[in-house]
């Protein structure tokens, strides 16, 4: 058998291949970088950059309203969604210099854009090109899915790949969907001046997260005039441009027809597995995805498969973990393994959510003996200055201490949450937050202020105990003392 050409094939442009290409390289392997359009991958051109730049867009528009708020004299900002998407754009372009293909050629990576497959275990052809490898990476990503709605084909509809290239101005957007995406659509084009409403199927917004903390989201989106409609499921879309006409039958099961002028489908992501030929490589799917073990190699043992394709953590964080677990098995040989324990993320709408660890919920659904203890944000000085009072923490305990989970409602959640992501990593327990001095004033106090509740709850507890043991001794001594002993 011939030699093969290089070290590392990675099938994929996104955050995970990109990681995987660049490390590699940097470690001295032969890599070859393929890609079916644009380095950079969703995180880049459709999702965490794009959206965060029109979400601070969107604030600047809200704070302009509510001036007054901070003795200022509010005012109406002029908002035209093009100029907006533009600045979005404009973002885009600046940081796509670090993902170009250049930079990585510069790096001594083969770039090679097209649409190829396996044609074996040990081959992936593109363009005519038959490349071999000593290991392969699939790290092809993930797109939207489409539900199957009666009329969806032929009416027109936006997604994250589409949503931030708008060229005019939203009258009324309609939105699919409840999760992160979804809602941070909502709350931007909200404040952006568009009227908003929300279609979701089930009881809350934001499904994976304790109802408690989702509802403070909730109430500040409707709040703000966003129409959030709960337990609805939509049977049917129709319309033209700017003239889409949604059917869907409420919780008591009445059907209802929203007219608006935009429709955004932000119903999940399915993985990119079609035409890569897995068949003929030997790689094997598990509900959808790529199946691995936890050293992120698939049923064959020389493909390895990283990010939204392995799933079921569909982030730009796990994705670049991922990465860095591929790389030290293929180059180094060590038996590094994926972290399923420990998986911190945020939505960030105003105030964000974050969470890392179990959840209330969940603690109750694996019936894990557990302690709950929360703080507000209201009774922190720092987020009294700024007016940013909304929200809470709320950590998870086992009985004797140890977090569990932790999840933070309120300013900057998605900045706090990373202190708790360290103590449920090194297993740490509530009683050592609260033993760390936290600089007054910042919000990160409040970190320490919810630990603050356990000790508080066991003070109560052990404060008989202790009384108790003083009193005996105290009459222990007078007894003694007495005597004359």
């Amino acid at each position: 058998m011939s030699k093969t050409e290089f070290d590392i094939c990675v099938i994929g442009g996104g955050a995970g291949g990109l990681v995987v290409a660049a490390g590699g390289a940097s470690l001295g392997a032969k890599v070859v970088l393929i890609e079916k359009n644009q380095l950079g991958g969703d995180c880049l051109h459709f999702g965490c950059v794009p959206s965060k730049t029109l979400l601070h867009s969107a604030k600047v528009a809200q704070t302009m309203r509510t001036a007054a708020t901070y003795g200022i004299t509010s005012a109406s900002p002029q908002i035209a969604i093009p100029d907006v998407m533009g600045r979005v754009q404009q973002v885009i372009s600046t940081i796509e210099v670090h993902d170009s293909p250049e930079h990585f050629r510069d790096l001594g990576i083969e770039v090679i854009f097209g649409d190829g497959q396996f044609i074996s275990p040990i081959q992936y052809r593109v363009n005519e090109r038959v490349i071999t490898a000593k290991s392969f990476v699939i790290a092809t990503g993930s797109s939207p899915a489409t539900p199957p709605i009666p009329g969806l084909e032929t009416t027109p509809y936006l997604t994250n790949e589409s949503i931030f290239s708008l060229t005019e101005q939203v009258e009324h957007l309609i939105i699919m969907g409840g999760g992160p995406i979804g809602i941070e659509m909502s709350q931007a084009f909200r404040r952006l001046g568009c009227q908003v409403s929300v279609l979701e199927r089930g009881k809350q917004i934001l499904s994976r997260e304790d109802f408690d903390m989702a509802e403070i989201v909730s109430s500040r989106l409707q709040e703000e005039g966003v129409n959030i409609i709960l337990n609805s499921s939509v049977t049917g879309v129709q319309g033209n441009p700017n003239d889409i006409h949604v059917t869907y039958t409420d919780a008591e099961s009445r059907e209802n027809t929203m007219q608006g002028s935009h429709l955004l489908i932000s119903a999940g992501r399915k993985p990119n597995v079609n035409g890569l030929g897995l068949d003929q490589a030997g790689v094997e799917l598990e509900q959808g995805r790529i199946k691995t073990d936890k050293q992120l190699r698939t049923t064959n043992r020389k493909i390895y498969a990283c990010g939204d394709v392995v799933g079921p953590y569909q982030f730009t964080h796990m994705a670049e973990h991922h990465a860095g677990v591929i790389l030290r098995n293929a180059i180094f040989r060590l038996p590094a393994k994926i972290e399923e324990r420990v998986i911190p993320w945020c939505t960030f709408t105003d105030p964000e959510l974050a969470r890392v660890g179990l959840s209330e919920e969940e603690a109750q659904q694996q019936n894990i003996p557990h302690r709950v203890y929360a703080f507000p944000f209201n009774d922190i000085d720092r987020a009294q200055a700024e007016g940013e009072t909304d929200g809470k923490a709320k950590i998870i305990t086992n009985l004797k201490g140890k977090l569990l989970g932790a999840a933070l409602v309120g300013p900057n959640a998605g900045e706090l949450i990373h202190e708790y992501t360290l103590a449920i990593a090194k297993r740490m327990k509530a009683s050592d937050l609260s033993g760390v001095i936290h600089i007054y004033p910042t919000l990160a106090q409040i970190n320490r202020r919810v630990a603050d509740q356990r000790l508080k709850k066991m003070d109560s507890a052990t404060l008989w105990l202790t009384r108790f043991i003083i009193e005996q001794s105290l009459l222990q001594y007078s007894v003694k003392n007495r005597a004359g002993l």
